[in-house]
């Protein structure tokens, strides 16, 4: 049941907790993001009376149900309404401080969420397909172009689907066999070229898998396994630091599967790039001469 057919399930709510859900719910679009002290006041209620309401309504607090909220809210308001509510809501002297905290509320949930064996399941799978694609969309892109410099030291063959100047996607997986795998990437609000092409791949026999915040997420329907990352409501953007978090698992996890192989072409790569001085050298101190 989603938090708003919680709030309209009023039946054996106090005169307060009634309150509290009628405001949330004809105020929505800044609601999700007020402290239980900043709810009571606007609901005209105590905060004692917020906290043990959303006990009541089956979480372990507040918190819990304010990330709730902020859930819908992600898939909901536009980034114009996410920036208005969150600057309405967070103090300009607070705000690193917010965006760290919820980055880490973002990784511990995804470590909560996220399934190790269906993880274990998705590096056999891309250890043992002939080609990888990738495709993220937006701001997913910047997950997938972070996972593909990487993959390309581990794999022979990986392909960024969606780069600039690059057929339309759709072209660039009409080779796509059952021996290959597909990876897309997408968050809220949900991309639907990411969710078709990894239908047209599950559908040429590829294996897919989806890297997303919620089993509920559309993408889910066309993939063989999901990996959730959880993608927190930091600003009128989405922060990706758990989705990194958990690349960089995919990543790690892969270069040991694939620890011979990757050996060899690290090796050669330090090579190259010591010949042609790709990386500079670290600063010398004042005084060293």
């Amino acid at each position: 049941m989603s938090i708003k057919d919680k709030l309209k399930n009023t039946k054996g709510f106090s005169k307060g907790q009634k309150k509290i859900a009628e405001y949330v719910l004809n105020n929505f679009d800044k609601a999700p993001f007020y402290t239980a002290t900043k709810l009571a006041a606007e609901a005209n209620t105590s905060e004692s009376t917020v906290v043990r309401f959303a006990i009541e309504l089956g979480y372990d607090g507040y918190p819990e149900m304010q990330r709730d909220m902020k859930e819908v809210a992600r898939q909901t308001l536009t980034s114009a309404e996410r920036l208005m509510r969150i600057s309405d809501t967070v103090e300009m002297d607070n705000v690193l401080m917010s965006v760290m905290k919820s980055d880490i509320m973002s990784i511990k949930e995804t470590m909560n969420m996220i399934d190790n064996d269906v993880f274990n399941t998705v590096v056999d799978k891309l250890s043992s397909a002939k080609r990888i694609y990738i495709l993220g969309i937006r701001s997913s892109f910047s997950v997938a172009l972070y996972m593909s410099i990487y993959f390309k030291l581990i794999f022979d063959d990986v392909n960024l689907v969606g780069m600039p100047g690059a057929a339309d996607i759709f072209e660039e997986i009409i080779s796509i066999t059952e021996q290959d795998a597909f990876i897309g990437i997408t968050f809220p609000r949900y991309s639907k070229r990411t969710v078709h092409a990894m239908d047209i791949a599950k559908n040429s026999g590829a294996y897919t898998v989806a890297i997303t915040d919620s089993l509920e997420a559309p993408i889910t329907e066309v993939a063989h396994n999901v990996l959730v990352a959880r993608s927190g409501l930091t600003g009128f953007v989405d922060s990706l630091t758990a989705p990194f978090s958990v690349v960089n698992a995919l990543i790690a996890a892969c270069g040991i599967k694939k620890d011979k192989q990757l050996m060899t072409k690290l090796q050669n790569m330090e090579r190259i790039w010591d010949e042609h001085s790709i990386y500079t050298i670290e600063k010398k101190k004042k005084n060293e001469k």
